[in-house]
């Protein structure tokens, strides 16, 4: 399965509020709960596990990409959402370059190796410099699918 097949495009944000790490993750799990994909009595329990998550090591993984992932026992599927900020977010990245482009997922804690194979494929995508060029420049939600659906890359769900 495509990344884009885990998202469309109300789980997309082109232009993030947050300029910092925990608010760029607090803003994109409270647009899971604003669209419907994660139960608001969820959020909190999510946002424990993205804090814990995140302290162990930054999820930003270099070249303007963080890939924050968590694990729920609540979820039967994994949910995703992708934010970008034009400004860059601080995120202690491996390389300390600015993040613009983040994917936050979540994942039902039964499918284990779905996440490894989900964040390989993402990591994979965003290694291609191309395509940074073409999300930095996406003026549309359909845009920015069509640029997931466009890459071979594929998440194993």
């Amino acid at each position: 399965m495509k990344l884009a097949k885990l998202l469309c495009a109300d789980h997309i944000l082109l232009d993030m509020e947050a300029t910092e790490h925990w608010p760029a993750i607090v803003e994109l799990v409270g647009h899971l709960v604003a669209t419907g994909q994660l139960p608001s009595e969820q959020q909190q329990e999510m946002l424990d596990a993205f804090k814990a998550r995140e302290e162990q090591v930054s999820t930003g993984i270099g070249s303007g990409v963080a890939i924050p992932h968590a694990f729920s026992d609540h979820l039967e599927r994994v949910i995703a959402v992708f934010g970008r900020s034009r400004t860059g977010i601080d995120f202690e990245a491996l390389d300390n370059a600015p993040v613009h482009f983040i994917v936050l997922f979540i994942v039902p804690r039964k499918d284990y190796h779905m996440h490894l194979r989900t964040l390989a494929a993402i990591a994979k995508m965003f290694t291609n410099g191309e395509v940074l060029r073409r999300l930095g420049a996406a003026v549309s939600h359909d845009e920015v699918l069509a640029i997931f659906d466009s890459k071979p890359s594929r998440v194993g769900v």
